[in-house]
């Protein structure tokens, strides 16, 4: 029997809705032998899990998710099995929570000359000690009955375009895999299933480790096609569930999309 492995899972700390321990648990509960849990642009998940990860037998490995700008496309970053205390990667880390913290403070403001009575204090008492993000303005919007979902949220006020959209801070994906590698990591493109292929291309051509090919959103069809680049382009594979809990209602691809403990044994083969 396969032993799952999921290598792309979020908690409380980013826009996830569980603890880490709480999704520790959970995991366990799937049948899992490990996780990365990759918090957008933080890894303080990784040590409560880590600790209580070792204690129920499940193995969790560090991860994160950064987001980049490739040509004016937003592409998200998976790093794995880099140095947790690496210095520089907590100083970029911190940099990019606080510039989405003044990103939030311009979204709540946007959204009060519409009419809507919020303060970012209330985000902040929700967040405690998460990286804010839009997720967290539509979760309040939701709470104070503004929107009548989630989607809502986005589809009317914080998506692209929308009146109170503010576009995030990125960095190059060069930039991102010169931060993962510099604390002895690997990367991967995540959910790439929208991405045009000369921008894959392009990925692949600044260095990147691998791809995530195991998604939610990947047909048949996009996984054996990205089988296929790996192959040719004799990259690593890896993939997961992209697990948040919560308003996301995706509870059911949690220990549904995962790779084989094989794969997260070749993936540290690869590590610098």
């Amino acid at each position: 029997m396969t032993e799952k492995v999921d290598l792309h899972t979020h908690t409380n700390h980013s826009d996830g809705f569980h603890s880490p321990e709480e999704l520790v648990n959970i995991a366990k509960s799937k049948g899992l032998k490990a996780i990365a849990i990759t918090d957008h642009d933080a890894i303080s998940a990784f040590s409560e899990a880590h600790s209580f990860g070792k204690k129920i037998g499940v193995e969790v490995v560090p991860g994160v998710e950064l987001s980049t700008d490739v040509g004016g496309n937003e592409v998200h970053i998976l790093g794995y099995l880099f140095n947790p205390k690496d210095k520089d990667l907590k100083a970029y880390l911190k940099f990019f929570r606080d510039e989405r913290y003044r990103r939030a403070c311009k979204i709540i403001e946007r959204l009060k000359g519409l009419g809507f009575n919020l303060d970012v204090d209330e985000i902040e008492l929700a967040t405690k000690h998460s990286a804010i993000g839009r997720p967290h303005i539509a979760k309040l919007l939701l709470k104070k009955g503004y929107v009548k979902s989630y989607v809502e949220a986005f589809n009317k006020y914080l998506g692209n375009g929308c009146p109170a959209f503010e576009k995030k801070v990125h960095l190059s994906s060069q930039s991102a895999f010169k931060i993962i590698r510099d604390a002895g990591g690997i990367t991967f493109i995540a959910h790439p299933g929208k991405m045009s292929e000369p921008l894959l291309k392009d990925l692949i051509d600044a260095g990147v480790d691998g791809i995530e090919v195991f998604h939610p959103s990947h047909s048949l069809r996009l996984i054996n096609f990205y089988k296929g680049i790996v192959n040719e382009f004799f990259l690593l594979s890896s993939g997961g569930s992209d697990f948040h809990g919560g308003k996301r209602e995706d509870d059911g691809n949690f220990g549904k999309y995962y790779v084989g403990y094989e794969t997260l044994e070749n993936l540290k083969m690869n590590i610098q």
